[in-house]
């Protein structure tokens, strides 16, 4: 006659799992940083020890510090977010930079619950008119959002 469906009202708050709390963690760390400019938010989400392996940040967490301070007007839009176990994967646009918009992948490798260690695949983004696929690069449309004054 029908379809019968049952629902178990006794199911018990589930912990968040190791990728959903970093992930979490990656969102709220890279918004504080480079939207909210809260530069304590580096003490708190970056490991003293932190390890750069980027060839246009210098090493350790002052060394992003002192960069993203030196940018004033550069913003982050964060796009696709993917984790396994202590690694998690930000695809982002970061905006406002002197030049095009770079297109990123942040690869972070969490220990004890901060960014303990940083890889990253940058390219500047493609322009309608420059994109050979005709695709953008990251979301639906092309980078075209004005900077906040």
């Amino acid at each position: 006659m029908g379809a019968k469906f049952y629902c178990n009202l006794n199911l018990k708050k589930m912990k968040p799992t190791t990728e959903e709390k970093n992930i979490a963690i990656a969102r709220e760390a890279f918004d504080k940083v480079f939207n909210q400019r809260d530069f304590s938010a580096f003490d708190k989400y970056w490991s003293p020890n932190y390890i750069q392996h980027s060839a246009h940040i210098p090493p350790g967490r002052d060394g992003l510090r002192n960069l993203v301070k030196s940018f004033e007007t550069v913003r982050y839009e964060q796009n696709m977010i993917m984790a396994d176990g202590d690694y998690v994967m930000c695809h982002g646009r970061f905006v406002g930079l002197p030049g095009p918009n770079w297109i990123v992948v942040d690869i972070i490798r969490f220990e004890d619950g901060i960014l303990a260690e940083h890889w990253d695949i940058i390219q500047d983004e493609a322009t309608k008119e420059s994109s050979v696929s005709g695709n953008p690069m990251f979301g639906n449309e092309f980078g075209t959002i004005p900077l906040p004054k």
